[in-house]
């Protein structure tokens, strides 16, 4: 241990040397073994009581919560042999299994003093977690999906979520999410469509990159998810191959991932699963070495997606054993083999012996692991695992050195409240911007005093909630009777609290329910997805839809209350648009609420009693029929309705479509004609003014239209947005300044330009709904652009 630092200690312990410095000495200590540690995972069954030393078991759950779990981890894996060399992460401690807060980090806390104790350089791993929708651990609050972060058109307030997120993460001692996902929604069909933020990669870049911004601005490593691809996969299959040529993938889904690098300051990258042009992402060196690291400039990890170094044998076959695969991943630059250690243990040392590895990769990769402890002051002398030790100040001996102190926490009592009502009320405001009224013909409000009928499979229970990254619904099905953990008030309680003089009947289906609705004024019937993996349930990873019919027959259900004649408000607590042209002229009105977590009830009860004005606007296009558009609103103008086919794609609700409880005027820009060369900017102004009688939040959006271009470009694509709140007759001004990068696209050479010629900025309350348009003449030469350009339009509101 003693050596190039002198008397004082060696290089990699002095905090005050520069990082690269402290890693290239640690580095250079080490032996293949001890640095191959660093590049993979262990993931322990966990009960809040781990067993104390010798062995511990593997993770082995009833119900997979990773694709493949049970086929690659052992079942006989020593704990002392796994931390021998060293660790470089802990996978998943809260998410695996029910534990109390404070009981998770004492253990935790006690894991890393012996995964400390048990290599000779003291240092512990890195502990991830995921945090989709919130800190996924048992008690922790429940958030809103990520779709529902769409239908909010508010980064401020994700990026506050997210900052929340990450203090809770912090608090008991982890250092890493695995979180936002970046997918943009290509097909609705696919299961994970609600995990993403939406069908636009402006609004997707936007939302995730203020989410990282919190998380990381809370200490915590965020990991972008998953590059590139996944969304794209053919009839919206899971893992299935992306059907997307080279400029899809650069123009829609890479920006969000680029935005969240440069902007947000993303420290972690997790490959995709999927294979794009036969290439799986994570074999592909072009994608996560040329691109992620050599044109963006990213220095963070690549890791792996669960067992996805694995998969590159098993599923791909573009590996003939675990020691290829290893190859091929290290070579590509994934860094981190998660969850567990197969490719990257014995295997990888074995191929490195014998040559077909350089030891170079080995390095590389270990040495960004350990840049990322140090920067997480996890290589310094004064190291704690304890975080409410350093929270408060106090060292008490916790070095992670060979002789540190590894006795039992120096603080006995703690109270870890991963759901305080601060966090409540957030998710609580979230929930309440996220829902977006459909329709309405006058049936809502709901009238104080009125009989309803509340019917429905969602109508009194809390599945319409919960997305299949919260911990009741991503692991508590292993753990029927556990308690949910935080309170989730249904639907029906929350609305007799909200309409204590109205009548409320409840039931759940069938000829009850018919019957109920028959007596009412009005019929609300809370319909929707149950989320779960791999076939569990009708939304969520591995469980993808065959069309885009309402599940579990509950379209019949809706068919016999709308023949009872009693006017049916419809409310949809789901993971991702179904087809709803068949009920829509007959409904009295719709309410779309996209798993919107712990408050989601509230939320939901709120805007059908009117104590809410919905703000929330579509994410994702809502469909007219079942089969006709499993496409997004980012169509060239052969993907939209057209005489030479029979099908016609045009949505029911489009993309950014959302109604109001009041009434707001658009004021027309003073020019209608502006020109800019292709290096600088232009300003829109206009005002928006509440017209109604009661407060509301008008969502501003701007589409730009390209009208001749070198290769079809989308008809309207986002490119600027503004939550606009208004009291009664207020108005107030809009501004966006447009830089002409923002109409950039990858060209026929496949290099992205800015051109000149003519372009529209339409100011639109919707994707299909344009207010006024502001002609625009960019001059100048063709210039190319890379990832120095500009991403985002400026917008003030006064």
């Amino acid at each position: 241990m003693g050596g190039r630092g002198g008397a004082e200690g060696p290089v990699w312990r002095d905090p005050a040397r520069p990082v690269h410095e402290r890693v290239a000495d640690l580095l250079a200590r080490m032996t293949l073994e001890e640095k191959a540690a660093q590049t993979h995972s262990v993931w322990l069954r966990q009960n809040g009581t781990a067993p104390e030393g010798g062995a511990r078991d593997s993770v082995s759950t009833e119900r997979e919560v990773a694709p493949h779990q049970h086929d690659f981890i052992p079942a006989d894996l020593r704990w002392d042999e796994q931390i021998a060399q060293g660790l470089g992460h802990l996978t998943r401690h809260f998410g695996t299994a029910p534990v109390a807060p404070a009981d998770g980090a004492r253990t935790l806390a006690r894991l890393q003093r012996e995964i400390a104790a048990g290599n000779r350089f003291g240092i512990p791993a890195i502990a991830h977690e995921e945090c989709l929708a919130g800190f996924t651990a048992w008690q922790a609050t429940i958030y809103p999906t990520p779709l529902a972060w769409g239908a909010a058109f508010d980064p401020a307030l994700v990026r506050r979520m997210a900052e929340r997120i990450g203090a809770s993460m912090r608090s008991v001692g982890v250092h890493q999410g695995l979180a936002p996902v970046l997918d943009v929604v290509r097909d609705p069909r696919w299961g994970r469509t609600e995990e993403t933020i939406g069908e636009d990669p402006y609004l997707v870049a936007t939302v995730a990159t203020a989410y990282v911004a919190g998380l990381e601005s809370a200490g915590i490593v965020a990991t972008l998810k998953h590059f590139v691809g996944y969304s794209a996969s053919r009839a919206g299959r899971n893992l299935a191959p992306a059907a997307a040529g080279p400029r899809e993938v650069a123009d829609v889904l890479l920006p969000p991932f680029e935005m969240a690098i440069r902007d947000g300051g993303a420290r972690s990258v997790m490959h995709a699963y999927t294979e794009v042009d036969g290439v799986p992402s994570a074999a592909d060196p072009r994608l996560l070495t040329e691109l992620l690291r050599d044109a963006w400039g990213f220095t963070g990890t690549v890791v792996a997606d669960y067992f996805g170094v694995s998969f590159l044998e098993a599923l791909h076959g573009v590996a003939g054993d675990p020691g290829d695969a290893a190859r091929l991943a290290l070579t590509a630059g994934v860094d981190v083999e998660l969850p567990a250690v197969r490719c990257y243990g014995a295997p990888l040392l074995e191929a490195v012996r014998a040559g077909a590895v350089p030891e170079a990769l080995v390095d590389r990769a270990a040495a960004r692991v350990l840049t990322q402890k140090c920067e997480l002051g996890m290589l310094d002398p004064d190291w704690t695992p304890e975080p409410w030790n350093e929270a408060n100040g106090v060292s008490a001996g916790a070095g992670s050195g060979p002789d540190a102190d590894v006795a039992a926490d120096t603080v006995v009592d703690l109270d870890l409240d991963l759901d305080p009502p601060e966090s409540r009320a957030l998710a609580r405001t979230l929930a309440e911007e996220s829902v977006v009224l459909l329709a309405n013909d006058g049936a809502l409000p709901l009238r104080p005093e009125a009989r309803i009928a509340l019917v429905g499979p969602l109508a009194d229970d809390v599945a319409g909630f919960l997305g299949c990254y919260a911990f009741p619904a991503h692991v508590g099905p292993n753990f029927p009777h556990l308690p949910v953990g935080v309170e989730l008030p249904t639907v029906l309680r929350a609305l007799k609290e909200e309409l204590p003089h109205a009548r409320v009947e409840h039931a759940s289906g069938g000829e009850q329910a018919t019957a109920a609705a028959g007596r009412a004024d009005v019929c609300v019937a809370v319909l929707g997805d149950r989320a779960g993996l791999f076939g569990g349930g009708t939304s969520g990873e591995g469980c993808d839809a065959e069309d885009l019919r309402l599940p579990d027959g509950q379209g019949e259900l809706l068919e016999a209350l709308l023949a009872t004649g009693t006017p049916v408000v419809a409310v949809l607590l789901t993971g991702r648009p179904y087809a709803l042209g068949e009920y829509a002229p007959r409904l009295s009105a719709a309410v779309q609420a996209f798993f919107p977590g712990e408050e989601g009830g509230p939320a939901v009860a709120g805007v059908l009693s009117g104590r809410v004005c919905p703000s929330g606007r579509l994410p994702v296009s809502v469909p007219r029929r079942p089969g006709s558009q499993p496409s997004t609103y980012l169509s060239a103008p052969l993907g939209m309705r057209s005489e030479v086919s029979n099908i016609d794609p045009t949505p029911l609700y489009p993309f950014g479509h959302g109604l109001s409880y009041t009434t707001f005027a658009w004021e027309a820009p003073a020019e209608d004609a502006l020109e800019c060369a292709t290096d600088s900017e232009v300003t829109v102004s206009f005002e928006v003014g509440n017209t109604g009688q009661r407060a509301g939040t008008e969502v501003v959006q701007l589409y730009l239209h390209d009208p001749v271009a070198q290769v079809t470009r989308p008809v309207n694509r986002l490119i600027g947005y503004a939550r606009v709140p208004l009291e009664p007759d207020e108005r107030r001004r809009v501004s966006f300044t447009v830089h002409a990068d923002l109409s950039a696209y990858t060209g026929p050479s496949g290099t992205r330009i800015v051109e000149p010629g003519a372009l529209e900025l339409r100011l639109a309350a919707s994707s299909a709904d344009i207010r006024h348009v502001v002609r625009v003449r960019l001059t100048g030469e063709q210039r190319p652009v890379d990832h120095h350009r500009a991403l985002t339009t400026d917008v003030t509101v006064e």
